[in-house]
C-alpha cells in the first residue's frame, strides 16, 4: 500500500480499554473527516469502538485506561506478550489520570461511599508503565486526534515518532489568547507539554496539565509565578494532582 509516497503494509492494530471512560478511543472513531483515510493505514484486529470483530494477532496495541484490579494486570501482561509495540494511550494510561484520586482515601472508605454494601475488587491505581514495558506514550484527556493520526503514519512508514517538547503556552500565544494568569486563574500551561493546540485555554478554561510535564520543567519558577500573583498554593496543588501527571514534582517547592 502507498501513502504520501511511502510503501508499507497495513498496521495490525488492536485497542484495549481498562479503567477509563473510553473517550480516547471515541476521539478516533468520531473523526469522520479523516476516518476513512486513517483506517486505510490500519488492519483493525481488535477495536471495540470501530468493529465487532476480535482477533488475537496484532502488532501494535493501544492501551487506554489505568490499572485498578488484579485481573487487569494479568490481561495487560498477556497483551504485552503479543504486541510488538505497546502504546499508552491517553492520560489515564500514561499517568493514572483522574482515577488516581482514589489514592487520597482509604480503599475501604472509597468503596463504601460509591458501592455501599457491595463487594468490589479494587486496588490502588497504577499507570501502564508500572505494570509492563511501554514503547510509546500519547498523553491527553482525551488524546489529540491529529496527533494520533500523525503518529500512526510515522509508525506505518518507519519514521521517527516525537512529541512536542515545548509547553502549552507556546500554542496558547499562537492562538492570541489572553493569559489565564492575567484573568486571575492558575493555569498549568507554562509547565505542561504542548500538542493539544491549547484547546482548553482557547475556551477560557485553565490548563490542568493532562499531557504531563513539558521538557525541562522549572517548577520553582512556576511556583514563584503563582506566589507573585498572590494565588492559592493549595489550589495549585489540587490542579497539579488532578491527573497525577506531575507525580514526583513538588508544587510547594520554592
Amino acid at each position: 500500500m502507498k501513502h504520501l509516497g511511502y510503501t508499507f503494509e497495513k498496521l495490525k492494530i488492536a485497542s484495549f480499554d481498562f479503567t477509563c471512560c473510553e473517550g480516547c478511543q471515541l476521539q478516533l472513531a468520531n473523526r469522520e473527516s479523516t476516518l476513512t483515510d486513517f483506517l486505510e493505514l490500519l488492519d483493525i484486529r481488535n477495536f471495540r469502538e470501530l468493529s465487532s470483530e476480535q482477533h488475537d494477532d496484532y502488532d501494535i496495541a493501544l492501551i487506554e485506561g489505568s490499572i485498578s484490579r488484579q485481573d487487569e494486570i494479568e490481561r495487560l501482561q498477556a497483551i504485552r506478550r503479543q504486541a510488538k509495540t505497546l502504546v499508552a494511550f491517553g492520560t489515564c494510561a500514561c499517568f493514572g489520570g483522574v482515577n488516581s484520586m482514589k489514592k487520597k482515601f482509604p480503599l475501604k472508605e472509597s468503596i463504601a461511599e460509591v458501592y455501599p454494601g457491595m463487594p468490589v475488587q479494587t486496588m490502588l491505581v497504577k499507570k501502564i508503565c508500572e505494570v509492563v514495558k511501554v514503547d510509546f506514550s500519547i498523553p491527553g484527556c482525551p488524546v489529540n486526534k491529529e496527533e494520533v493520526e500523525r503518529i500512526m503514519v510515522c509508525l506505518a512508514t518507519g519514521s521517527h515518532v516525537t512529541l512536542p517538547k515545548h509547553p502549552v503556552c507556546v500554542e496558547c500565544k499562537a492562538q492570541l489568547n489572553t493569559c489565564m494568569f492575567e484573568l486571575g486563574e492558575i493555569c498549568l500551561g507554562p509547565i505542561t507539554r504542548a500538542g493539544c493546540n491549547a484547546v482548553c485555554t482557547t475556551g477560557k478554561t485553565s490548563c490542568l496539565g493532562c499531557r504531563g510535564p513539558s521538557e525541562e520543567i522549572n517548577m520553582p519558577a512556576f511556583v514563584k509565578l503563582v506566589k507573585d500573583r498572590e494565588l492559592s498554593l493549595d489550589e495549585l496543588q489540587e490542579k497539579i494532582a488532578f491527573y497525577n501527571a506531575f507525580d514526583g514534582f513538588n508544587s510547594h517547592e520554592t
